[in-house]
């Protein structure tokens, strides 16, 4: 039930020290305000990693060739390292924790496509079906490259969806004849993918194909796989043992990290992830820690209080007052500028993280805090506001009205 009575006192405590409630409450206010803004700035920087990770399968490995740095068993260095396919089903024979598995066969430079009276140029790549996950790429229409195109070496694509519309526009695409080059291709599908628009400016197309078309039937250019659920540490393992075998097979220093280029990408993303976590309890220890500064000075305030009604709270309980109403009426004024204070912090967070939410830059996007965040805040609110005046209530219960008239 409401009690008119004890907040019109609450009320009228408040506004007789109004500096020294407005400073009190200042400490929560910004603890609870810092807290939101730098969770949110965490959650910022977490939104554009994920942002940077999304075109490629985090827990993949790249392999390039490269040139040999060093001399080894008489050869001398500066030799090109090349990949064929030996090398792929060397892979996919030997690791059994690969779990998707493809090369590239890169046709150089941008090819001339042509439909009807349209002629422009694109990237084109041979490619295992695997490569669909690899490259996070999402079918929108018809299906990937799949195992008979290669067996069969088929002359079949599947184009980026910026392709798409800038040559069909609004017609359907699946089902047309492309020339790409100088061969003709059947198109069987149509991507989107996640990266930036130059990713859907791709044509992929049956490797064996282009291979058998380019009279390079065993040559690769990259090597690509991911490992399933490996631990970075496994997959450094894995790695290890790749490099030992590429080594012998293609003549080179198993030192030499020029030769093969190995790029473990959910290293990298461990590592900043690390790093994110890091940086998220930090910010848990200097908001909590704010917080808790702003409570103690609660508390402080409302010691303060009860000691300037000394002599109001020993005529209280003269006149009948129980310890347990005493007790309410200081719980109350604590938890109201604790919750007054703290609910004020957290709107004006939540509203500046909004403001900046349009920032989009390099690992930095979508800044904001978690609803589950606020339920809690307001939780510990609560229970902050209530501790704050526990001490200052139990010692105005204490008082001795005698004495109290005395003072």
């Amino acid at each position: 039930m409401f009690d008119y009575d004890k907040w019109t006192e609450i009320f009228n405590s408040i506004l007789r020290h109004k500096l020294r409630t407005a400073l009190t409450a200042l400490g929560v206010f910004w603890g609870i305000f810092m807290l939101v803004l730098l969770l949110g700035a965490g959650q910022g920087l977490e939104n554009g990693v994920n942002y940077e990770f999304r075109d490629d399968a985090i827990n993949s490995v790249f392999i390039r060739r490269g040139y040999t740095s060093m001399p080894y068993n008489g050869l001398p260095k500066g030799r090109r390292i090349q990949f064929n396919n030996e090398d792929f089903d060397f892979l996919q024979e030997q690791f059994e924790d690969i779990e998707y598995l493809t090369a590239r066969f890169y046709l150089s430079g941008d090819q001339t496509v042509r439909y009807k009276d349209r002629s422009l140029s694109y990237s084109t790549r041979g490619v295992h079906p695997d490569h669909q996950h690899l490259e996070n790429s999402q079918i929108i229409d018809g299906r990937y490259i799949n195992q008979l195109d290669l067996e069969q070496l088929r002359k079949v694509c599947v184009i980026g969806q910026i392709i798409k519309e800038e040559i069909f526009g609004d017609e359907p695409a699946v089902g047309e004849a492309l020339q790409i080059g100088k061969a003709v291709y059947t198109i069987v599908g149509v991507y989107t993918d996640t990266g930036s628009d130059n990713e859907m400016r791709i044509i992929y197309t049956p490797i064996t194909t282009v291979q058998a078309m380019n009279n390079t039937s065993q040559k690769l250019h990259d090597l690509m796989f991911t490992t399933g659920d490996l631990s970075v540490a496994e997959v450094n393992k894995m790695q290890s043992e790749i490099r030992f075998n590429m080594a012998k097979r293609h003549e080179f220093d198993v030192r030499d990290r020029r030769a093969v280029w190995m790029f473990n990408l959910s290293e990298e993303y461990a590592e900043i992830s690390n790093l994110l976590w890091a940086i998220k309890a930090f910010v848990w220890f200097v908001g909590i820690g704010s917080i808790i500064a702003g409570i103690i000075g609660v508390s402080n305030i409302m010691l303060i209080v009860v000691k300037d009604r000394t002599k109001e709270i020993g005529v209280r309980k003269a006149l009948g007052a129980t310890p347990r109403s005493i007790i309410t009426m200081v719980l109350q004024e604590s938890i109201f500028i604790t919750a007054l204070a703290g609910y004020g912090g957290l709107v004006l967070g939540v509203v500046l993280l909004s403001l900046i939410g349009s920032i989009e830059v390099e690992f930095f996007r979508n800044p904001q805090i978690d609803i589950k965040i606020g339920i809690i805040a307001t939780l510990v609110l609560i229970l902050a506001g209530t501790l704050a005046g526990l001490m200052p209530a139990r010692q105005a219960a204490s008082i001795n009205p005698v004495e109290a008239m005395k003072a």
